[in-house]
């Protein structure tokens, strides 16, 4: 799944449970959410019951929310855990950042440019820097310093926006600073599908999105189809963190409206871990590959379908979570009841 805050929040309302978020920086691109990762979190196993091997677990807020970062749903420690740290930076678009551009849109792309080019003035003259003989930039050092990946193309700007011309910003900003960019949300990409697609850019989508907003009037169930066909790579997500192990009912809805039964599979198994880098160890049932293995008793994009099996590098993991063992606890009540 290519859109949780896996283990960054527990209970959405409260505060002490959230650690997705970091305060007070409208620019937080050396924040990396790993060491905020709890692996104790109670979400995790209900994720993998459902047969969810692997997520990435992403920053929010602000412009540049920070460092995504890959984990396997196994470990007793963060460092178990760790597929790939950092996948990308994640950089908002959408109507959600106009506040920290302003309130204006046309704000959050003047913004975001003014940093991008900082960091490469930063590159260019970080002894005058270090000296104080440079006039304020718009971030810290530490920020300055985590885009210039991004800027070399070694990292990938993970670029949230739903609205056409949202998009159409961040393919703007893609051939201008010559990025590495994936699409998350992209709900009206499906009207310049082969604009995306020209630009060799992936996507990251919700199918089950469906309800318009002012952000993404144009929203369709058939959006992954129609990426898809206009040959956008495309891996699907749930991004609803508590609701991550109904990725593959948001998968098979992308079969209900157009997307093929194997570019569904392949939009949940090896087209994700092409989009993060990992395809050499993840994605595929491969010799050499991380055994990351679901037995399913049939269709797994059927809701009559369930889980049997969950593997893990190689462990078989138990179908067990607090929600079950509540279950069987409480399930024979006494007669009083």
């Amino acid at each position: 799944d290519g859109g949780t805050q896996m283990g960054l929040v527990e209970i959405s309302r409260v505060g002490g449970t959230r650690e997705m978020y970091l305060q007070g920086d409208t620019i937080a691109a050396s924040f990396n959410v790993a060491e905020g990762i709890n692996p104790a979190s109670t979400l995790i196993p209900v994720t993998r019951m459902e047969g969810i091997t692997t997520v990435l677990a992403a920053p929010q807020g602000h412009l540049i929310s920070g460092q995504a970062v890959l984990i396997d749903l196994d470990g007793a420690t963060i460092e178990q855990m760790l597929v790939k740290s950092p996948i990308g930076v994640v950089a908002n678009f959408d109507e959600n950042a106009k506040d920290e551009g302003g309130g204006s849109r046309a704000g959050v792309a003047e913004r975001l440019r003014r940093v991008f080019n900082d960091a490469l003035e930063y590159a260019r003259r970080r002894a005058d820097y270090n000296r104080g003989a440079m006039q304020p930039l718009s971030a810290s050092a530490a920020d300055l310093e985590a885009l210039l990946p991004v800027l070399r193309g070694q990292l990938a700007l993970i670029a949230v926006a739903n609205r056409r011309s949202d998009i159409e910003t961040v393919l703007r900003f893609g051939r201008e600073f010559r990025l590495k960019v994936i699409l998350a949300g992209a709900q009206e990409g499906w009207e310049i599908a082969e604009a995306i697609a020209r630009a060799g850019v992936p996507v990251l989508v919700e199918p089950l999105d469906n309800i318009p907003s002012y952000d993404a009037l144009g929203v369709r169930y058939e959006n992954a189809a129609v990426l898809a066909r206009a040959g956008v790579k495309v891996a699907l997500l749930e991004t609803d963190t508590h609701n991550a192990r109904n990725l593959r009912q948001q998968a098979g809805n992308a079969v209900s409206y157009g997307m093929t039964w194997e570019q569904a599979l392949r939009a949940v198994t090896l087209t994700p871990a092409e989009v993060f880098g990992v395809a050499d160890r993840y994605g595929a049932l491969d010799v050499g590959k991380v055994a990351n293995v679901v037995v399913w008793s049939g269709d797994p994009f059927e809701f009559s379908t369930g889980v049997e099996h969950v593997i893990i590098r190689g462990r078989e993991v138990p179908l067990r979570s607090r929600q079950t063992e509540l279950f069987e606890r409480y399930k024979t009540l006494p007669p009083k009841y």
